[in-house]
């Protein structure tokens, strides 16, 4: 069984005494409901915080950003799954847009990350998503699929559905347009054939990009 997710990734915002507050206010809003999950992505430095702060909350999560495959060596600025575990992660962002266009992070790297996480026991999201002249071209199903086999394609089905993918479409991230639910709709059933095909059936699919109290509902509404 699929539960729904809903994932916030606070990228370089939020330390350690406003992630405490945030959950404070959080916990004394929140509803608890076995059939979702809510995942949370701090920067490092909220890590150990954040994720004391909702301990005991069942459905929440709390994950890294990024991380580096290795675990441990001269990698100056790079945070091991060890180490993000040690301050509290159990889940964690592999292959950002940010963290592919703006810092270089290549397919390769991704695969290796996603490998890794899996060894280390830390459940990896997998971010995949086509930017603007990608998609002007018609070549957002070939972007998704290559970043996908990338990513998970050398996994047995077991492996696969431990990892979550989240399509992301570059062009939506923090600027107020979002991909129509229909389009969205339309590259995940293309993201699950592609699973399907490689022997994953429960591997969830998020959709990513400037969703909204008044778009959530329609993208909610799609089959995947």
């Amino acid at each position: 069984m699929r539960h729904l997710l809903f994932a916030a990734n606070w990228k370089m915002h939020i330390g350690p005494a406003e992630a405490r507050d945030y959950a404070t206010r959080f916990r004394s809003a929140y509803t608890p409901a076995a059939d979702r999950q809510i995942w949370f992505f701090p920067c490092a430095v909220s890590l150990e915080a954040t994720s004391a702060a909702f301990a005991g909350l069942a459905e929440c999560r709390v994950g890294a950003q990024d991380v580096h495959w290795e675990p441990k060596g001269a990698f100056t600025g790079a945070l091991s799954i060890p180490l993000a575990k040690a301050a509290g992660a159990t889940a964690v962002l592999v292959g950002h847009s940010e963290r592919r266009h703006l810092f270089g992070e290549t397919d390769e790297a991704t695969g290796r990350k996603v490998r890794a996480a899996l060894a280390g026991l830390v459940a990896p999201i997998l971010c995949v998503g086509e930017k603007l002249d990608e998609r002007e071209r018609g070549e957002t199903e070939a972007v998704v699929e290559r970043q996908l086999n990338a990513g998970v394609g050398t996994l047995s089905a077991e492996e696969l559905d431990r990892v979550v993918i989240a399509y992301e479409p570059v062009w939506a991230i923090g600027t107020g347009r979002s991909a129509t639910p229909e389009d969205a709709g339309a590259v995940h059933a293309r993201l699950r054939a592609r699973l399907q095909s490689l022997g994953a059936h429960v591997t969830r699919i998020l959709y990513g990009g400037s969703v909204n109290q008044g778009n959530i509902d329609a993208l909610l509404a799609q089959p995947e």
